[in-house]
């Protein structure tokens, strides 16, 4: 599931006035023990936070604007509590960053994590692998809530009802009226409104996607960017279900991670809201965006047929 609506649609070099110079100094003025590192852009970076590699052994990662902000302590205060209990390694904190040189958020420096970001292309046994993305999210879940933050605006919503946004799903389907099955979307979504979480609260992600997953010899090796992650409804964590397993590998992560059947019609519903948001918004546009979002949606039409 890709990042939520409003997020900044600008070059990623530069983006909210950040670049490698500013980040020197910051690094400078606040952790003179490693002005002497170099900083260099990361080759994939998100659209959140710019992320700057720090040496060889360290990242540097800034909000790009104040919305992201409050991920900043929550991944500080939570990433070192969780990461004990979980199966593959999360980023390491190193420090907190304050507001300077012209920069008005928080940051943090993190520890470097080995891996690439995870593609079907490279994976060589995709069932394995789903069944390894499955068993770091049984655990994630598994991990104690007390104190956890719920679910809300800092998570974007994630774990919460996606009824969030159920105005923006429905202005979609308006607009898409023609281009998709809209009346089997809505079907979809109506489902997944109906299906409401009554079990008790757990950890999620909020962003188990491709991106997030990095691998090494086809291996899941590590899970990064815990931004939108809280306390709640564990729905939202299976959406790539439809985005990256196909056929085996699907049934596989399905059985993995034994959901009951209102879980899957949330999931559902998280998947199709962002897909016929991110279609409405590149109709006449960005064609690969466009055809990308159509063929998930198809994916998870056909799928809820057969449920």
């Amino acid at each position: 599931m890709t990042k939520p609506t409003g997020s900044p649609n600008a070059a990623p070099d530069g983006r909210a006035g950040i670049d490698a110079a500013l980040v020197g100094r910051l690094v400078r003025a606040q952790f003179p023990q490693w002005a002497h590192l170099p900083v260099v852009p990361v080759a994939v970076d998100g659209w959140d936070n710019r992320t700057y590699r720090l040496g060889e052994q360290m990242t540097v990662r800034l909000p790009t604007q104040a919305a992201y902000v409050p991920a900043v302590d929550k991944e500080n205060t939570w990433l070192p509590r969780l990461a004990p209990y979980l199966p593959v390694p999360v980023p390491q904190i190193l420090g907190r960053g304050e507001p300077g040189e012209g920069y008005p958020h928080p940051w943090s420096v993190r520890g470097w994590i080995d891996g690439e970001t995870a593609s079907v292309g490279q994976i060589a046994d995709l069932p394995r692998f789903a069944e390894s993305v499955a068993d770091f999210l049984l655990a994630l879940h598994k991990c104690d809530t007390t104190g956890g933050p719920v679910a809300g605006a800092h998570s974007f919503h994630r774990g919460a009802s996606p009824a969030f946004y159920d105005e923006e799903t429905r202005r979609c389907l308006s607009v898409l009226d023609g281009y998709v099955d809209t009346a089997h979307a809505r079907a979809i979504w109506d489902e997944a409104l109906e299906a409401e979480w009554a079990g008790p609260p757990v950890w999620f992600h909020g962003d188990i996607a491709e991106g997030n997953l990095l691998v090494s010899g086809g291996e899941l090796t590590a899970v990064i960017d815990f931004g939108t992650s809280g306390v709640g409804d564990p729905a939202c964590d299976l959406v790539m279900t439809w985005g990256m397993f196909t056929g085996r590998s699907r049934e596989v992560f399905r059985r993995a991670v034994s959901q009951d059947e209102g879980t899957w019609a949330r999931a559902r519903g998280w998947l199709t809201w962002k897909a016929l948001l991110v279609l409405a918004e590149n109709i006449g546009g960005d064609a690969a965006k466009a055809e990308s979002s159509r063929r998930v949606l198809v994916e998870v039409m056909s799928d809820h047929r057969r449920a």
